[in-house]
C-alpha cells in the first residue's frame, strides 16, 4: 500500500496545481504556502507513523479475520458485488469512527489534525491524523468478522480515502442529486466549518446518506468558517498533533474525583468534571475568521518550498522500501525525516533562520549517510 501512496501524490500534487492555478486565474485564491506546507507535513507524517505502526495499521485486523472471521472463504467476496460491499461496510464502519471522533474528547485530539488548517482546499485533504489508528481500530473488526480478507479491507479502505481527495475544495459548488446521495464538496464543507449550524455535522466518507438515516446531516447555507473552535495558531508539525491531548491531561489532573479523571477522556469534547471551571473565552465566530499567519522573506519561502520538495522525495523513497527494512532503520530514518519537518515548521514560525535550517539539514543527511 505504500507504493501506491507514492504513485498517487504526484497525482496530488498536479491536482492542487490546477486548483492553485484555476483560483489565481478567477481572483479567489484559497492556498496559503505555510498553511498549505503544514496540511501535507501532516499528510507526511501519518504516512511516516503507519509505517512504524503496521500492528494497528493492519495487523490487529488480520488476527481477528485468520482466527474468528465467520465466512472467509465465502464466494461473494471474490465477486464483484463483494467488493463493492466491502468498499460500503468501509464506509460504514468510517462513518461510526468519524462521528466518535468528534464526540469523544480522546478521539477528537486524534482526529483534530485534519479539521485545524483555517483554509480548504486540496493540500486539506492530505492532512491526515497520525494517530487515529490506535485508538481506532476496533471499529473495522465487523468487516474481519464478517470475512473480508485484510488485503481487500486494506484496498476498500484506500479507495475510501482516495475518493475523499476531490471533495476538500470551495471551486465546486452543489450538485443536486449527487449531494443528497454522496459526500460532495459542499457537504464536505459544512463539516469542516465552526459555525454554530454546522458543528458535528456530515460525516460520511464517500456516502452521505448515513448522515441523512442518523441524523447528522445538514446542508451547506451560509459560508463556512474553517478550522477548529480552539485554533492551533502554530506550524509545529508535533505540536499539531499532540496539542489536543495536552489539555485533556490537564483536565483530568485538575479533576478531584478519580472517576472523573478517567471519564475526561471519553465525555464529548468541553465536558468539565464538577469542582473544575473552564476560564478560556467563548467562542466567537468573528475572531475564528482571522487566520494565522507570520509572514516570511522570500528566501524563507523559497528554502520552505524546497525543504518540503526535498522530504518529500525522501519519503517517497523511504515508503517504497519500508517494507524491506530491519526495524533499526526503519524508525531512524523515520525519525530523521520527522526532524526535518520539524526544522521546516521552525522556519515557518520564524523560529529557525535560514541557516539554521541549512544547518540541520547538513546534520540530517550526515546521520543519514552513517546509517
Amino acid at each position: 500500500m505504500e507504493q501506491i501512496t507514492v504513485y498517487a501524490f504526484p497525482v496530488f500534487l498536479l491536482l492542487m496545481l490546477v486548483e492553485l492555478g484555476y483560483g489565481l486565474a478567477i481572483g479567489r485564491n484559497t492556498y496559503r504556502l505555510s498553511d498549505a506546507l503544514a496540511s501535507l507535513s501532516q499528510g507526511l507524517l501519518s504516512q511516516l507513523v503507519a509505517s512504524v505502526s503496521a500492528l494497528f495499521q493492519i495487523g490487529l485486523y488480520a488476527l481477528t479475520w485468520r482466527h474468528l472471521a465467520l465466512f472467509p472463504r465465502a464466494a461473494l467476496w471474490n465477486s464483484v458485488w463483494g467488493w463493492l460491499l466491502a468498499i460500503v461496510m468501509f464506509d460504514f464502519c468510517d462513518y461510526w469512527l468519524h462521528r466518535v471522533g468528534h464526540e469523544s474528547a480522546v478521539f477528537w485530539a486524534a482526529h483534530a489534525v485534519h479539521h485545524q488548517s483555517q483554509d480548504f482546499n486540496l493540500s486539506t485533504a492530505l492532512r491526515q491524523e497520525s494517530t487515529v489508528a490506535f485508538l481506532g481500530w476496533p471499529f473495522y473488526l465487523p468487516m474481519a468478522l464478517a470475512g473480508v480478507a485484510p488485503a481487500q479491507f486494506a484496498l476498500a479502505g484506500l479507495i475510501v480515502l482516495l475518493y475523499q481527495f476531490w471533495i476538500h475544495t470551495e471551486h465546486i459548488g452543489k450538485l443536486g442529486w449527487f449531494d443528497r446521495v454522496f459526500s460532495s464538496p459542499s457537504n464536505h464543507r459544512v463539516h469542516h466549518a465552526v459555525n454554530d449550524q454546522y458543528l458535528d455535522k456530515n460525516y460520511g466518507g464517500m456516502l452521505i446518506i448515513w448522515d441523512r438515516l442518523f441524523g447528522t446531516f445538514a446542508v451547506e447555507e451560509e459560508a463556512p468558517i474553517y478550522g477548529t473552535r480552539t485554533p492551533l495558531n502554530s506550524w509545529n508539525p508535533l505540536w499539531a498533533v499532540v496539542s489536543g491531548y495536552v489539555p485533556l491531561w490537564q483536565l483530568a489532573c485538575q479533576a478531584p474525583r478519580w472517576q472523573d479523571k478517567f471519564k475526561v477522556w471519553f465525555k464529548p469534547p468541553g465536558w468539565l468534571p464538577a469542582g473544575v471551571v473552564d476560564n478560556s473565552p467563548a467562542f466567537d465566530l468573528q475572531r475564528a475568521r482571522q487566520r494565522f499567519d507570520l509572514p516570511l522573506t522570500r528566501s524563507s519561502m523559497a528554502l520552505a518550498l524546497l525543504q518540503f520538495v526535498l522530504l518529500t522525495a525522501a519519503g517517497a523513497a523511504y515508503l517504497w522500501q519500508a517494507d524491506g527494512l530491519d526495524t533499526l532503520h526503519l524508525w531512524a530514518f523515520a525519525l530523521l525525516l520527522v526532524a526535518g519537518l520539524m526544522g521546516l515548521g521552525s522556519l515557518l514560525q520564524r523560529r529557525l533562520a535560514v541557516a539554521g535550517l541549512l544547518l540541520l539539514d547538513a546534520l540530517l543527511l550526515l546521520a543519514a549517510w552513517l546509517l
